[in-house]
């Protein structure tokens, strides 16, 4: 599903991203990406998006490499990979459906699948009852349910959450967290990118950690212990 070989990043001369990352990610895991802040976590999210290209190495996604994609292709492999932020990203003056809805009517799609869409995925995150308000109406665990609800519109292969809990107490934090779970348990790979040692601990599950920029422990079922 995801395949990192060799793959480097450097930015200057002296400032480089990750070095020499061998990763593999198999259809529907779900696996914690852990390290220290400006250890290479963001970097990472952002070759898996091509919002960044390797300096070296080879990315595929599904089987598709990645590694020089062509701009024109960027918006068909986000179509695969879900991404979710810290900071929710969401429209201020859209309601709670046309923030969802807004990621389908930029991709061209016909008014009857929006219909269709997004009442399901805000369903999915619960919030059928908010579904009229806007953003400056819900708590911070509510947009960032928003912010996902939005990522699973094209039904996305693969779901990157990066940093998602950040701004976030610990009651919406576990919210998340499990409804991450639940889209886990649909079959979609997730990517969750952390530095809270709690919500790794609690899911038990693999975990890989970036030092430096390079990955110095992938364990199946592991423990944050920086």
């Amino acid at each position: 599903m995801i395949k990192l070989t060799n793959v480097t990043k450097w930015y200057t001369k002296k400032s480089i991203g990750v070095h020499d990352v061998h990763l593999h990610i198999e259809s529907g895991e779900f696996v914690s990406i852990v390290g220290q802040s400006g250890t290479g976590k963001t970097t990472l999210v952002k070759l898996l998006i091509a919002e960044e290209r390797p300096t070296d190495g080879n990315i595929e996604i599904g089987g598709w490499d990645i590694t020089r994609i062509s701009h024109r292709d960027v918006p068909l492999l986000r179509r695969q990979i879900g991404v979710i932020f810290q900071d929710f990203k969401l429209l201020e003056k859209r309601t709670v459906k046309e923030n969802v809805a807004f990621a389908l009517q930029v991709a061209g799609e016909s008014t009857r699948r929006i219909r269709q869409v997004v009442p399901k995925v805000i369903e999915i995150v619960g919030l059928g009852d908010k579904i009229h308000h806007y953003p400056s109406q819900l708590s911070g665990g509510e947009r960032q349910r928003v912010a996902i609800a939005r990522s699973l519109v094209h039904r996305p292969k693969i779901l990157v959450a990066d940093e998602p809990t950040g701004n976030l107490d610990a009651i919406n934090t576990q919210e998340i967290v499990d409804i991450l779970q639940r889209i886990n348990e649909f079959g979609t790979t997730i990517v969750l990118v952390t530095h809270n040692k709690d919500i790794v601990n609690q899911l038990n599950g693999r975990v890989v950690t970036i030092h430096d920029g390079k990955i110095i422990s992938d364990k199946k079922e592991g423990k944050y212990q920086l």
